[in-house]
């Protein structure tokens, strides 16, 4: 049975000569500790427990209460709870409270309401030490417990999410993109869904609020800093008719699709080539183009029609994306500009015509001076300036 007190201390005292009083007396303290054990079983303090959580939401939902009547802090007294009924899907978990030997019930799953709105538990308790031969776990050391799941208005949901998509670019504007699917999962709240943009970085799209008919209010650009490897992304919501309204968020993905609409670009613009050394009169051109293949290069380079009775330069391609430019001719130190155009292999293709200008300076030893270079657009200034001034003699 259970003690008040599991120590007894016991005072034994001895007498010599049979206990006469003339005898001589010694005494000694006996202490007496009395290990329990495992003989009640515990039980629930009420045979039926209520719950109720709302839908979506975890965490403790009940606290379990037991009695025992064996010694408190031992595995005779310590509780081990187990749910032995009602949760197939194990949406529940029980644990026991080493403070106080509740079992605390918990929804670690969230629940749907429209799927089941009641649950029941059956849960038994038993001790970590097992129970002495003679005594058995009884009818109380089970209970049951009713959870009642509360509807929360929960936000529509976007079939599917992400949605995926492949346009060319350029398309018209007020092209159909997509129409996006969203339902509700409240299925017995007879709710409406209203669609709208929440994130277009670019400022392509718009969204039939109704419908949810995905339309562009501009030229999608594949070339964009607003598309990443090709897709652009943006994020919309669907908002239901609820009290308060609940929203979801839907993410699309539009796969664009090169079009040829970038005229390719030469560099540099601007050379600089000695005078006199054959060896140093030649430039090497590049060219880029921000399309994606077949629309880039190989490139076509070629030089526009040049002035005057002899030809100054010429131009060969090196490879697909490179060219050379050759001075055919010494050249006095000036500035020239030497008209290029430069073709893609798109079809359509496109050509970009764009001046380089050509530096002829003196070089000597090894070293570079194109200062020089201006000097006729300075003689040219001067010259100007002394027949103007000529002009205002002659007439005063």
């Amino acid at each position: 049975q259970t003690m008040d007190t599991p120590k007894y201390e016991l005072v034994i005292e001895a007498k010599d000569m049979g206990g006469l009083d003339v005898g001589l007396t010694g005494t000694a303290t006996a202490t007496i500790l009395i290990d329990d054990k495992n003989d009640h079983p515990p039980e629930f303090t009420k045979k039926e427990f209520q719950a109720t959580v709302k839908e979506g939401v975890t965490g403790v939902i009940v606290n379990l209460t037991v009695g025992d009547r064996d010694d408190p802090a031992t595995g005779a007294w310590r509780a081990v709870y187990t749910i032995i009924n009602g949760n197939p899907g194990q949406s529940f978990e029980i644990h026991t409270n080493p403070q106080t030997n509740e079992g605390m019930l918990s929804v670690v799953k969230p629940l749907d309401y429209e799927i089941s709105a009641f649950h029941t538990l059956l849960i038994k308790v038993e001790n970590e030490d097992p129970l002495i031969p003679d005594i058995a776990y009884g009818p109380s050391s089970t209970a049951t417990v009713q959870i009642t799941v509360e509807d929360v208005n929960e936000g529509p949901v976007f079939h599917p999410n992400p949605m995926t998509v492949t346009k060319q670019e350029n398309i018209p504007v007020g092209s159909i993109v997509l129409t996006v699917n969203a339902t509700d999962p409240d299925t017995l709240q007879h709710q409406t869904i209203r669609y709208s943009v929440y994130k277009d970085p670019a400022g392509w799209l718009e969204i039939n609020p109704t419908n949810g008919t995905i339309g562009t209010t501009a030229i999608l650009d594949r070339e964009s800093p607003y598309v990443q490897n090709n897709v652009y992304t943006a994020l919309f919501l669907a908002i239901d008719s609820g009290n308060p309204p609940a929203t979801g968020t839907g993410t699309l993905h539009i796969t664009l699709e090169d079009v040829n609409d970038n005229v390719p670009s030469l560099y540099p613009t601007l050379a600089k080539v000695c005078d006199d050394a054959k060896d140093l009169r030649i430039v090497v051109l590049g060219a880029s183009d921000k399309d994606l293949h077949p629309n880039t290069d190989p490139f076509k380079f070629e030089l526009s029609k040049q002035s005057g009775p002899e030809k100054l330069w010429r131009i060969t391609k090196l490879n697909n994306t490179h060219a050379q430019v050759i001075l055919l001719q010494n050249l006095k130190k000036a500035n020239y500009n030497i008209p290029i155009s430069v073709t893609d292999s798109g079809k359509p293709p496109l050509t970009n015509t764009t001046e380089l200008k050509l530096q002829v300076c003196s070089c000597k030893k090894s070293k570079m001076d194109c200062s020089a270079t201006d000097a006729l657009h300075i003689s040219m200034t001067l010259i100007l300036l002394s027949l103007f001034s000529l002009f205002c003699k002659s007439f005063p």
